[in-house]
């Protein structure tokens, strides 16, 4: 009982950090405005490891990399302390074991990524039919805008009425259900 209480403040804590870096990087790939409450939060929640991280890890055209390092590098730490929590020792198995660490927390941060995405569309959907002016408007479409465009670009409104959400909400959960799932499933079998 001790044990799983333990993984589930590891996984809260590590998670709710990692899930701050992700949205910090989305924010800055999307272009979304720097002066906004989402912002600020993030840049004062995760400013003290980004920040020195910079220094090491460059920028890649335009996108801030160190931001996306340090959140795969929190997932593989939570990964760890979770499998040592558990009782694996990795020492044992050696490179093979970190091979598949590395690949599952690659994976575990798309599986976030597809999340994030699929929460900002559906508040942007349901924020632009209930409250089109609200604060978060712009944020949420600059966030959803190169999403959706993509989309829009093919399937013209139906009765003044954007699908695009939907198109990408739907493409989201294959990705979930068929290639990062699969992933999933057979890199934690190794650890079983």
């Amino acid at each position: 009982m001790l044990t799983g209480a333990l993984i589930f403040l590891v996984q809260t804590a590590l998670g709710l950090f990692i899930t701050a870096l992700l949205l910090r990087f989305y924010l800055q790939w999307a272009r979304a405005p720097y002066r906004n409450p989402l912002s600020d939060f993030l840049n004062a929640l995760t400013d003290f490891a980004v920040r020195p991280a910079r220094r090491i890890i460059p920028g890649l055209w335009g996108l801030d990399l160190a931001t996306l390092a340090l959140a795969w590098i929190a997932q593989l730490l939570e990964l760890l302390i979770v499998l040592g929590i558990k009782g694996y020792a990795l020492g044992s198995v050696g490179g093979s074991a970190l091979a598949a660490l590395v690949m599952l927390s690659t994976v575990m941060m798309v599986k976030l990524g597809l999340y994030i995405v699929i929460v900002a569309v559906l508040i942007q959907a349901v924020l632009s039919w209930v409250n089109p002016y609200s604060p978060l408007a712009p944020l949420l479409n600059s966030l959803t805008k190169p999403l959706l465009r993509i989309f829009q670009k093919l399937i013209p409104p139906i009765g003044n009425v954007d699908l695009s959400p939907l198109f990408v909400i739907i493409i989201c959960q294959l990705l979930l259900i068929v290639p990062v799932a699969h992933f999933e499933t057979t890199l934690w079998r190794l650890f079983s």
